[in-house]
């Protein structure tokens, strides 16, 4: 598994606990997701909508134009939302900041090393799988990736 430093620290973390450890810590999570700059204010407006979360969410990615092309993630989601919250949390934790190359990087189902799949149902794995297909489908269109920004996963 190709991770980044902080997704193996979040993998470890969520590894350590329990089930119902999991839910405390994905709310603790939810709580640390930066606020939102000025010019993403209006966000159904200016970012994209993930709408297979089962709260309102909506994420900008912005890519560097350094040679790196480091990526920066933004998130809007409800604060009555915290699963959502808590999985966008753990997507900006884990990639903001990263190279492009490293963003693409990161296994499609890297979830699932979280352990999540016991904690909170399908449709929600759903929601968070769609978080990071659409995170990458941006930064390929970003870097003008030779996958054509397929992004999307089945």
């Amino acid at each position: 598994m190709s991770l980044t430093p902080a997704l193996e620290e979040l993998v470890e973390d969520f590894g350590a606990v329990g089930t119902k450890d999991k839910l405390q810590l994905l709310l603790e999570l939810s709580q640390e997701l930066p606020a939102l700059p000025a010019r993403y204010a209006d966000a159904a407006d200016s970012m994209e909508q993930v709408h297979e979360c089962q709260s309102p969410l909506f994420l900008a990615v912005e890519v560097d134009e350094d040679p790196e092309h480091r990526v920066h993630l933004y998130f809007s989601a409800p604060p009555e939302a915290p699963t959502t919250r808590g999985f966008a949390s753990i997507m900006h934790t884990g990639l903001d900041g990263e190279p492009a190359e490293t963003v693409l990087g990161v296994p499609d189902d890297f979830y699932t090393a979280l352990g999540l799949t016991q904690a909170v149902s399908p449709l929600r794995i759903r929601g968070m799988a769609a978080m990071l297909s659409r995170i990458k489908r941006q930064v390929r269109a970003a870097v003008g990736g030779s996958d054509g920004g397929a992004g999307g996963q089945p």
